[in-house]
Parts: structure tokens; sequence; C-alpha cells
């Protein structure tokens, strides 16, 4: 088995932040993203897409998406649980995982990728007035989790899930996206440093 990753780029590192959490070691391959090694012949004969991360395991079976790629090892490892429980668990971290996706997460990335210049050749069309639409998304649901967290350690509960890595991931990216997490969103910034503390936010 083998993971196909990528650095510091944000996907790639959701898994590994997953993994550490887990306390489970995979052996990672790098592909150097900036050389587009991402879409050579050879790793586009695992991913069609292009996309990194992958697993590979030793069958020659291959899983891509991120989440896909918790979920299996989830099932491997079940303890501890990243993706919940009882019937309540696995429904609440389910929901802030696709809130704090969506409407956390790939706004950063769509504000980073059509407004940074070194990403022009990345994101093709790049398109500025959509990367700008996207800062004040990305701002509203700062304040819907700050919200949340008010009376939580954690954002789907009393533990860690997959959706406080996803929010980690997302937030520690948002510089450069040019976006800036709001002094008084106090259990936001609370819960941050709180997780960047963990050892696991070294991944």
């Amino acid at each position: 088995m083998k993971l196909y990753d990528g650095g510091r780029n944000p996907n790639p590192r959701r898994v590994r932040v997953f993994l550490a959490e887990k306390n489970i070691e995979v052996p990672l391959v790098f592909v150097d993203i900036a050389t587009f090694e991402h879409q050579s012949q050879d790793m586009m004969a695992r991913n069609q897409l292009g996309e990194i991360p992958v697993l590979e395991l030793d069958d020659g079976t291959i899983i891509t998406e991120t989440m896909a790629i918790c979920r299996y090892f989830e099932a491997l490892h079940p303890t501890p649980s990243l993706f919940g429980q009882t019937p309540l668990e696995i429904g609440t971290i389910e929901m802030w995982q696709r809130r704090v996706e969506l409407r956390l997460f790939l706004p950063i990335a769509a504000a980073f990728r059509h407004t940074h210049p070194a990403m022009a050749k990345y994101e093709v069309p790049q398109v500025m007035q959509w990367g700008e639409a996207n800062r004040p998304k990305a701002l509203a649901a700062m304040q819907m989790i700050d919200q949340q967290l008010a009376d939580k350690p954690f954002i789907a509960g009393g533990r860690i899930s997959v959706a406080d890595i996803t929010a980690l991931i997302a937030l520690d990216f948002i510089k450069p996206a040019k976006i800036t997490i709001p002094e008084d969103l106090t259990h936001l910034n609370r819960w941050l440093a709180m997780m960047r503390a963990r050892p696991s936010a070294q991944a």
C-alpha cells in the first residue's frame, strides 16, 4: 500500500492529518504538483482526473478522493473513530463535514485559485470575480462555525472528528487566499489554536 501525496497541498494534507490522528502509518510517494507531475502519464494511469491524493493498495486497486480514502482507513481502523460510532454521531459529523467542506473549504480554495497570480496556469480559466465572490462566503462560514463552537470543544461535539480536520486545513490556507479570521470570532480562534497545537497538525 502507498499513498501518492502532494506535500502542503490541502487535500493530501487532510488525509495525512486524518492518518496521524488515527496513528496509522502509510508509505508516502511525493508527487510534485509544481511540475504537473500529478498529470503525468504515470499518474493519469492511476487517476484519470489527474488529481491527488491517490491510494494504491497492494493488489493494485486504486482509491481516489480525499474523503473516500479517509473512510477506507476508518473502516480498517475504526478506533479512534473520526466519522462517529452511534447513528447520531455519524449523522452529526457528516452534517458538519459537509457544511465545512462546501461552505468554508471550497470557498477558500476558490478565492486562492481564482485570484492568486501563481495559480493562473493551474486554474484555467481563472475567473477573478468568482474568487472575490467567495471571500465573503468563507467569512460567513467562519461565523457559523464560531457559533457552533460556543458551547462545544470541537465542531461536531465533544471530540475531534473529520469535520475539524477539514476546517483546520481550510483555515491554514487562508493567508494565500488573502482572507483574515476576524478577531471577534473568539470561539473559532480558540479552537484553531487548540487544533494547531495537536501533533497531527504537523503531518
